[in-house]
């Protein structure tokens, strides 16, 4: 790989706009199909907002505070936020070395700079001397993510009012905290500074907290949160944030007056997409900056593929990594290689942290679709108890017809690495019967699932 200079042009089966986890996927997958790609990426380092900004800085954050909590504690005092932000750095700069040395042994063409569409095919990248080069591409995967967003009443200024940009910039810990929307990214900040000793009060405007998540896992964190002293402040949004002397004053729309060292604001995310120049090959984003792809993220445009977080939910850095493959194999018709499975892991990096396959208890209920619930609490498995986690929870929703398994919802410790177990079983075909006949390693969370099953099999025999 070479790094190409400014007077450098040339052409490309494919070009990529973004070197996030779906840019990457993208190139690495056109390469490896004997295709010439190039990346376009406007920073100094690859890996986008996933490895700067996002995923990876947020969840090494989470991880510290997450020791921190767990260890003894001197009285109230707060841990020092340079203590918890050391891993965060650590982990950014080897897995942004790892992606970089990822694209050059796979010699892909990396291009630093702003990338913009000309008109025709070519792509114009406009670099940090100023000077542009251009790119004929066959095929283009724009992958550029999106940034945090705020109302203008609510202006981030990185010191006191912060988004989940500027929060991993914070030199001190805050006694203090309102936490301004309560999405993923919402709670899992609120969760984290709980954490480390600050007073958290999270606001949403809806009547509930993460919508998209099964309503028994959402009921059991924000029981959790409320016992470990969150606020809670639900069907209200801030109408004025201003900053004071001591921090920071929010006047809510039910009236309530709420002060605080810190807010922070996380209230959706915009698509990267103002500076493309969209309408040179006919394409438009919407109001949130997203753009609108088929099955295979095609968008309006043939020859033009859209993935991430510039698309829109789930916005997440796995199934990133698989649209982009699947943008490529689509573009390339590498058709051999595009079947893959329709549901998904999702995972939520709370403290407890949150993982989700296949279709919700609501889901269920509002298609009709017959089902039974097994639950296996961490206080049934020893290893729940050895851990420390005698409080979270595996759900298992179940079609007491054929036993095929509808849905895993997990609340606990090791959430995230435990679905997996669950979707193996769901993909390959297999159904209840596979965790009631199975030897699990014992002490383990697994455990849960067999518990769970035996608990859902009852039901369905009416014992």
């Amino acid at each position: 790989m070479s790094e190409i200079s400014s007077t450098t042009q040339g052409y490309y089966d494919l070009v990529v706009i973004g070197s996030g986890p779906g840019g990457k996927s993208a190139a690495v997958q056109a390469v490896k199909s004997g295709k010439k790609v190039a990346v376009v990426e406007k920073y100094n380092k690859v890996g986008g907002g996933c490895v700067h900004w996002g995923t990876l800085p947020s969840k090494s954050m989470r991880e510290s505070a997450y020791r921190w909590s767990l260890g003894s504690r001197s009285g109230t005092e707060l841990p020092e936020m340079s203590r918890l932000m050391k891993r965060k750095e650590r982990v950014i700069d080897k897995e942004s070395a790892l992606v970089f040395n990822q694209l050059n042994k796979n010699d892909v063409d990396i291009f630093w700079g702003e990338g913009r569409f000309a008109g025709g095919h070519d792509i114009e990248v406009i670099h940090a001397d100023g000077t542009i080069s251009v790119l004929t591409a066959k095929r283009v995967v724009i992958a550029v993510g999106a940034q945090p967003v705020s109302p203008s009443h609510c202006k981030v200024d990185g010191i006191k009012i912060l988004d989940s940009n500027s929060v991993l910039e914070l030199k001190h810990t805050p006694k203090s905290m309102v936490v301004l929307g309560g999405g993923i990214i919402g709670c899992e900040y609120a969760s984290i500074f709980q954490a480390i000793g600050t007073k958290v009060t999270l606001v949403d405007k809806r009547q509930e907290i993460l919508n998209s998540v099964d309503r028994e896992i959402v009921f059991h964190l924000v029981d959790r949160f409320m016992t470990l002293g969150m606020d809670i402040i639900l069907e209200a949004e801030a109408k004025t944030v201003e900053t004071t002397e001591e921090g920071v004053r929010l006047t809510l729309s039910n009236g309530r007056v709420l002060e605080a060292e810190t807010c922070l604001v996380a209230l959706g995310r915009q698509g990267h997409t103002e500076k493309l120049q969209l309408d040179k090959v006919g394409l438009k984003a919407d109001a949130r900056g997203q753009l609108k792809v088929g099955a295979h993220y095609e968008t309006e445009v043939p020859w033009i593929y859209a993935v991430g977080d510039v698309i829109g939910f789930p916005a997440l850095a796995s199934t990133s990594m698989e649209q982009g493959r699947i943008a490529v194999c689509n573009a390339f018709h590498l058709n051999e290689h595009l079947s893959g499975f329709e549901v998904y892991p999702y995972g939520i990096y709370t403290i407890p942290e949150i993982s989700t396959i296949g279709m919700s208890e609501e889901e269920l209920t509002e298609k009709k679709i017959p089902f039974v619930i097994g639950r296996a609490g961490y206080r049934e498995v020893a290893r729940g108890q050895i851990v420390g986690d005698e409080w979270g929870k595996l759900k298992l929703l179940v079609n007491p017809e054929d036993f095929k398994i509808l849905g895993i919802h997990i609340i606990g410790d090791n959430a995230a690495d435990l679905i997996h177990i669950g979707q193996a079983v769901m993909q390959l075909g297999g159904d209840l019967r596979y965790f009631i006949r199975s030897v699990f390693n014992y002490p383990t969370l697994a455990e849960a699932y067999k518990t769970a099953a035996f608990n859902a099999y009852n039901k369905i025999l009416g014992r």
